[in-house]
């Protein structure tokens, strides 16, 4: 009865409604697999990119495992957060962050993609040349010089419909900042590292890691890393904002 009592308390209806939706979401893409390549976020130069993505990809996720550590971890932290700051505060929190990771990753995918998308455009061998390694990760040709232009188009148009991100964890990560900033002496432990630790260790050892394994790109890792860093950035930014005008504890 304490999980129960706790999640349909009526103090927290942005944690217990962001489940809710996130559920209703997930069983909606069993039935039609198809809205992850609506609401999904794609890159900007994609076709398929729409602004309203920056938001719908919040609530998509790729199987249960995915939806059940972010909710998971949208109730653990978002309740004693949400409660601290109110349902209003709290759900600017969660948007801002959760755009803030979209807004954060399509810079990474422009930092990636661009120059390569720009190269196949214009045909520019020597940019081609420069970018082989990506071009053959992505591709399977014999030389560059037998790419014709409509060869190029293609290509430059697969790899604007290629990347795609889903998930609540830049808003998850963003909540795991605000926890480790509020309450930085309470102890919290790990999975895979049973040992108590303060929450502003466990924090920082998160953002350490995502930032490692996304400049990493280790090989059939597609979590988009710097999208859960985005979170933590913009959710550091509000915070910051909201102490500086004297009321980070009030709603």
């Amino acid at each position: 009865m304490g999980f129960l009592d706790r999640f349909f308390n009526n103090d927290v209806p942005v944690v217990k409604n962001v489940i809710i939706v996130n559920v209703l979401f997930w069983l909606a893409t069993l039935k039609f697999p198809f809205l992850d390549n609506y609401l999904g976020m794609h890159y900007w130069a994609s076709s398929k990119f729409n602004p309203v993505q920056l938001v719908t990809y919040l609530f998509m996720h790729a199987d249960f495992n995915h939806l059940f550590f972010n909710m998971f971890a949208v109730f653990m932290f978002g309740v004693v957060i949400e409660r601290v700051w109110g349902s209003k505060r709290f759900l600017l929190y969660y948007l801002i962050t959760g755009i803030g990771a979209a807004i954060v990753q399509q810079v990474v995918w422009t930092i990636e993609y661009q120059p390569l998308i720009s190269a196949l455009t214009s045909g520019n061998v020597e940019e081609l040349l420069a970018s082989e390694g990506t071009l053959r990760r992505l591709f399977s040709y014999h030389s560059i010089e037998y790419l014709s232009p409509l060869d190029m188009n293609k290509m430059a148009n697969t790899i604007a419909n290629f990347p795609v991100t889903i998930g609540a964890s830049g808003a998850v990560f963003g909540i795991l900042l605000a926890f480790g900033w509020l309450f930085p002496d309470v102890k919290l432990m790990m999975i895979f590292l049973p040992i108590p630790i303060k929450a502003r260790v466990f924090v920082a050892l998160y953002a350490i890691a995502e930032l490692f394994l996304g400049v990493a790109k280790l090989s059939n890792d597609n979590v988009a890393h710097f999208a859960h860093l985005g979170g933590m950035i913009f959710g550091a930014l509000l915070i910051l904002y909201w102490k500086k005008k004297g009321n980070l504890f009030y709603h």
